[in-house]
This record gives structure tokens, C-alpha cells and sequence, in this order.
């Protein structure tokens, strides 16, 4: 797995980052971005835990991600990093920090879907353990493109995530 980078801050995600949420989604999402209202509905949403990448030298926000728990299961509702901070190890430690929140919370699996064709993002999950279930299809829209369901089973509460920080 891309080892996280060390130069960058994981800390949650405030009312205040709206608005770079908001461009963030327009840049990585294009037609299919959540509005602003939709990513504050998110934000404060019962059993969701979101946290921003941020640059320990800039104190710039260079990525974020979501994690929900229903009480069982967790399931990665977004990791994202900015395209000037990609392959830098930003979306390995907001997934560890991700992957921490879901053991400490008591989940017993993590969930994702993931495009088809998004290439470093499969490679990330599968290489923190996750493996693909089945497909979705048409998922994505308006590019009604496929999407990969994956899975992570967790150990217990507190078990290392290989090697993982956040």
C-alpha cells in the first residue's frame, strides 16, 4: 500500500470547509458532485464521520473522506484528493484514518463502491485488503458507468491496520 504521507494533517471536517468541499466535489464529481447543501446535510448526518487531508506545511485542504456506521457495518462514503496532491499518499492516510474510526467504532465489515475504471483507487483499496464482490451496474450517472462493491472484514476492536496511520 502507498505509505501515508507524513506531511499531511487528518483532522475532521468542519462547517467552515464548505466551501472548498463544494469545489472539491465539482472537481473530482463534474456533473455528478453533491451540491453544497447535500455536503453540509453530510457533514452533520447521524452516524457519519468525515475528515479533510490537509498539508502540514500549507495548512491547505488537499483531500477529504467520509466514512458512515450503522450500528454493525461501515461503509466509505467518499475519499478524495485534489489532482495537484494525487500519488502523494493523501488518500492512504485519510483511509486509515477511516479504516481506525470503523474498528474503534465496533464495525465488523467496511463497504465501498468504487467506478470500474478508476484504476488508483481499486489499487488502493485492494491494497489495505478489500476485495471486490460483485458489480454494480449503471451506478454511477449521469456516465451510467459500473461500479466495483468491495468489502473489508475487520478484526476486533483496537487490531492494527497493517501498518496504517492516520
Amino acid at each position: 500500500m502507498t505509505e501515508p504521507d507524513p506531511g499531511v494533517v487528518v483532522r475532521p471536517l468542519l462547517h467552515a470547509d464548505l466551501p472548498v468541499l463544494d469545489d472539491f466535489e465539482r472537481e473530482l464529481f463534474g456533473a455528478g458532485a453533491w451540491s453544497r447543501a447535500a455536503l453540509a446535510e453530510e457533514l452533520e448526518g447521524p452516524g457519519r464521520w468525515y475528515v479533510g487531508g490537509q498539508d502540514a506545511t500549507t495548512g491547505e485542504l488537499i483531500g477529504y473522506a467520509g466514512l458512515w456506521f450503522d450500528g454493525v457495518d461501515a461503509q466509505v462514503m467518499t475519499i478524495g484528493t485534489t489532482a495537484g496532491h494525487q500519488r502523494r499518499g493523501v488518500g492512504a492516510a485519510l483511509l486509515a484514518a477511516l479504516l481506525g474510526r470503523a474498528r474503534a467504532s465496533g464495525a465488523e465489515h467496511v463497504y465501498l463502491e468504487v467506478r470500474v475504471d478508476n484504476d488508483p483507487a481499486l489499487r488502493l483499496y485492494e491494497r489495505a485488503g478489500f476485495e471486490r464482490m460483485g458489480r454494480r451496474r449503471g451506478y454511477y450517472q449521469p456516465e451510467n458507468i459500473d461500479a466495483w462493491t468491495m468489502s473489508l472484514a475487520l478484526g476486533a476492536p483496537g487490531a492494527d491496520d497493517e501498518g496504517l496511520s492516520a
